[in-house]
């Protein structure tokens, strides 16, 4: 991750007041770090990887950063078997940094996990410029191009795309209408 994906990611977090955050795909904890310094202090961030060791670096990342234990919660297994079990309308962001093929169901789970005016980022959806690339992509690329459509044409969704990095796309989940 780029030192300006990370301060975007700060301060994504920051401008939603995030008190409550999942991410999908702990990695390394890098991004984890950057959402848990925009976050509230009494935030906690919930990380989701289908690799454990992953997560033990990362969690030895995030204590090495100057957060303490409990502001970070690290869930191993696939994401989509995991956010099912996640609270609705629990969260205020749902950062997206897992398998790129699966990016759509993500999505509809993002929508479920998020509060309205909460936030859902998916890294990486430039694919090193291969989203816009006009000949044959492999299906990850597709999945893309597929997601930022479906984000594009969502009455639910307020999106922008933000070119740090290799592309933020972000979107804010509208508040439903008073009737």
């Amino acid at each position: 991750m780029s030192p300006a994906t990370g301060a975007a990611l700060r301060m994504l977090a920051a401008t939603v007041g995030a008190k409550s955050v999942a991410e999908i795909g702990t990695g390394t904890g890098v991004s984890g770090i950057h959402l848990l310094g925009g976050m509230r202090l009494d935030g906690v961030l919930t990380t989701v990887d289908p690799e454990p060791e992953r997560q033990q670096f990362a969690r030895t990342a995030v204590r090495a950063a100057g957060f303490a234990s409990n502001r970070a919660r690290f869930i191993p297994g696939r994401a989509l078997d995991v956010l099912p079990r996640l609270a609705d309308s629990g969260y205020d962001l749902v950062f997206c940094d897992g398998d790129r093929t699966e990016s759509l169901d993500y999505l509809a789970e993002s929508l479920r996990l998020l509060r309205p005016g909460g936030l859902v980022v998916f890294e990486g959806v430039f694919a090193d410029g291969r989203t816009v690339d006009s000949g044959p992509q492999p299906v990850e690329v597709l999945r893309l191009r597929e997601l930022l459509r479906t984000v594009r044409e969502s009455p639910e969704l307020v999106p922008s795309v933000l070119p740090v990095g290799d592309g933020l796309l972000c979107a804010v989940k509208r508040a439903v209408a008073a009737g």
